[in-house]
């Protein structure tokens, strides 16, 4: 085995004895105390991710990639590689072009979207590479597909309502997670009241292995529309199925009051924090910047920090390039040691994909 070879092999089972030391679905990845990891959202090419860590000065250690439902992991692996970070993966039920939905929040509670969260177990389990699981973020922001709330205030109902919401989140946990087998994954299925495992594309696996990855809730602080049943504790799928609570603040929205309320909300109290996305738009706001950074450094729950900086084609109002001293003072504040660039066990340490086989003639 080559030095490299060697090196990667070593660092891989010291990741493996870490993450497996405890009970199996119990993974945190949470960075060293006091520590913040660094992330920013995937834009699709490394050029921009190259751009932002050049504007901040600071090389991102985390990489938040939104997908649809079903969606390949393969090019966001090979980014996740070239960047040298830990995915997040969001994942979302809507097409990204066109917005339509893909899978309801009562059918994947029901087993119909099965198949695709084998597939994530599958990735992340047979690589061994540690990522954070973001499921339906945002479930009360009424444009959501999967959300329980009209932007109105009315009640969705049917397939869209918190009760689905919170048992489609639990039956995600619990298959990407793995570690168990069918019997004691359908028998984990059963106590949440939910059918077992529903497989369509060939017979179910008789054992699924433990994948190294943490799920991350991440409602809004408040909800849009704020109203009753749209607050972040009415879609708290509970703690055994959680190992992350995150939120998103924006400038544009920038509620301190509701921020501070989901810090100290008493279900999620012992979860290490996300601010899962966060970003200026539309002005220059080097004020809310600092606000939020000071806000996160002195809250020590608060582990990781990722900038959202915009997502598909066309016009982008997250680009920091637009905001010149919001920019020079972000990166001045992230000049501190607590913000983490690099997690220690990144996609980087792992190989590329092999290259698909050759497509065979049809013959004429």
């Amino acid at each position: 085995m080559s030095w490299k070879g060697l090196s990667r092999a070593v660092a891989l089972g010291a990741l493996g004895a870490v993450l497996f030391a405890g009970q199996a679905g119990a993974v945190t990845l949470v960075p060293p105390k006091p520590s913040v990891f660094l992330g920013v959202s995937d834009r699709g090419t490394t050029a921009e991710f190259n751009e932002f860590a050049a504007l901040t000065g600071k090389h991102p250690a985390l990489l938040q990639t939104f997908h649809p439902w079903g969606n390949s992991l393969n090019a966001a692996y090979e980014r996740w590689r070239e960047t040298g970070t830990r995915p997040v993966l969001a994942i979302a039920t809507t097409d990204d072009q066109t917005l339509a939905e893909i899978i309801t929040p009562e059918q994947i509670a029901l087993g119909a979207g099965d198949d695709y969260l084998l597939q994530l177990n599958d990735f992340f389990a047979k690589r061994g590479l540690p990522a954070y699981i973001r499921p339906l973020g945002e479930p009360n922001r009424c444009l959501n597909a999967w959300s329980a709330i009209n932007c109105d205030g009315t009640q969705k109902g049917g397939e869209h309502t918190a009760y689905w919401y919170k048992e489609a989140f639990r039956r995600i946990a619990a298959i990407v997670r793995g570690g168990q087998t069918l019997e004691g994954i359908n028998a984990t299925l059963a106590e949440i009241a939910l059918p077992p495992l529903n497989r369509t594309k060939g017979p179910n696996p008789t054992e699924l292995a433990a994948a190294p990855v943490s799920i991350v809730w991440s409602p809004l602080p408040g909800g849009s529309p704020r109203v009753k049943g749209n607050f972040p504790g009415n879609f708290w799928p509970g703690a055994r199925w959680v190992d992350w609570a995150g939120t998103d603040f924006y400038s544009e929205y920038p509620v301190w009051e509701d921020l501070k309320r989901f810090y100290a909300g008493k279900q999620w109290k012992g979860k290490p924090l996300a601010i899962t996305e966060w970003a200026v738009s539309g002005k220059d706001e080097p004020r809310f910047v600092k606000q939020l950074i000071s806000w996160t450094v002195k809250h020590p729950r608060v582990r990781m920090f990722v900038y959202y900086a915009g997502f598909g084609p066309g016009a982008n109002t997250y680009d920091l390039r637009l905001y010149p001293r919001t920019t020079n003072t972000l990166r001045l504040k992230l000049r501190r040691e607590t913000f983490l660039q690099y997690a220690e066990y990144n996609a980087s340490l792992f190989p590329p994909l092999p290259p698909p086989p050759p497509k065979t003639a049809k013959a004429p």
